[in-house]
């Protein structure tokens, strides 16, 4: 980059600072023909931790090739990996560091999600909010979303992605699954491209109506991961948001083998078809157990949508048991708070798994014998009941609940 060029950027901004905000930073870059590169830092922790914070945006800058610039950097407890994304973010805005980027120190991946993994309950985090990364892991969800769409406001988008790309790149989130929800396509499409080098576990699309769709999103990640040198599955959970994607649901599952769930989002559906979400939820019955139809037909798990209110926890506990009881597997969360009761609703009870392992057994014993039909005690066991046993054993394993 040339002066001449940094002359003619613009002044660009970026991130968060105020008396509200904790682990984020603003960072105000306006670029200059000469004079190379002055940083001023305004911070809380700047006693302790100032060096490093200045010594990290002059080498992001430089990374990003920026060599003539002031800067101001305002901290609000941000870590190594919010610094680089803000200022990367002030950098492209000003029309500088086009193609570059200014990637953090990465954690080890986890092992590869299993596509049949327990899918209970995700965690939406907005993708624009750095505050709830760090300690996600810690509240136990089976999943966790980095969002990138509707909790991200339509001029936070470029900042959002580059964001959730070094969330993904730089933070241990344990034992969850790591999952993006894109935007529509084809926003979307520029989302793929900043956050699949970096491996997420499963892909989120939106507004799903067709096929099409999936396979253009799947068409992208396959040239990206060649790119990249990536071998390793990365999942796609389809969301149908409309009556024309609840009447698409079996041919939208069965897009891909990498369609390894299938979920619904409410909202989008209840005003699409105009009527008003309710807690009980009557006005979306066909839609939800359609969708479990479908996702069972096509031999992946059924995923329902959140519920809205995380201040009412008896309505939770009611639409999540009603929820496993039409065939869902799990459902999203929109607070922490939500997980143990939507857990508990979606984990198999011990009398439950002590009937199922007795019905196994039953059926076991019935097929060493030579027997054609399975009784327990002084009850005919149907093929289905022993089928569904096995389905809620099988299930128990995954959970923890059996050892072997």
């Amino acid at each position: 980059m040339t002066p001449l060029n940094e002359a003619k950027a613009n002044s660009a901004e970026a991130g968060h600072s105020g008396k509200d905000v904790r682990s984020d930073v603003h960072v105000a870059l306006e670029p200059r023909d000469r004079g190379g590169l002055a940083i001023t830092l305004e911070s809380r922790v700047k006693p302790y931790y100032g060096d490093s914070i200045l010594a990290q945006s002059r080498q992001v800058l430089e990374s990003l090739g920026v060599k003539h610039a002031r800067v101001q950097v305002h901290d609000e407890g941000a870590l190594p990996f919010v610094i680089s994304a803000r200022i990367e973010t002030a950098v492209k805005r000003a029309g500088l560091g086009d193609g570059q980027k200014a990637l953090p120190d990465s954690v080890a991946l986890p092992e590869r999600s299993p596509r049949d993994r327990v899918r209970r309950s995700r965690l939406y985090l907005p993708g624009s909010e750095p505050k709830y990364f760090i300690n996600a892991s810690l509240h136990g969800p089976d999943a966790i979303i980095l969002d990138l769409e509707d909790s991200v406001h339509h001029g936070e988008k470029d900042a959002a992605r580059i964001l959730v790309r070094n969330a993904l790149r730089a933070v241990d989130f344990g034992a969850c699954e790591r999952m993006v929800r894109i935007n529509q396509l084809p926003m979307g499409l520029e989302d793929l491209a900043e956050i699949i080098p970096e491996a997420p576990d499963l892909v989120l699309i939106p507004k799903t109506e067709h096929s099409l769709q999936v396979t253009e999103v799947e068409r992208m990640i396959s040239e990206l991961m060649a790119r990249h040198h990536l071998n390793r599955p990365i999942w796609l959970m389809p969301i149908v948001e409309s009556a024309l994607g609840i009447e698409s649901a079996f041919a939208i599952a069965t897009t891909s083998p990498n369609v390894a769930a299938l979920t619904i989002g409410l909202e989008d559906y209840t005003a699409d078809i105009g009527v008003a979400k309710t807690a009980e939820g009557r006005e979306s019955l066909y839609a939800r157990a359609r969708l479990v139809n479908a996702a069972t037909a096509a031999g992946i798990q059924a995923i329902d949508s959140v519920f809205g209110d995380a201040g009412d926890v008896d309505g939770l506990r009611h639409w999540a048991e009603n929820s496993r009881a039409l065939g869902f597997e799990g459902m999203g969360c929109i607070h922490p708070s939500q997980i143990p009761i939507i857990h508990a609703a979606f984990t198999p009870s011990l009398a439950e798994i002590d009937r199922a392992l007795k019905i196994v057994a039953a059926s076991e014993e019935a097929q060493q014998r030579g027997l054609a039909v399975v009784s327990l005690g002084s009850k005919m066991i149907d093929p289905p009941v022993v089928e569904r046993a096995q389905k809620l054993v099988q299930r128990a394993r995954q959970i923890g609940m059996l050892s072997c």
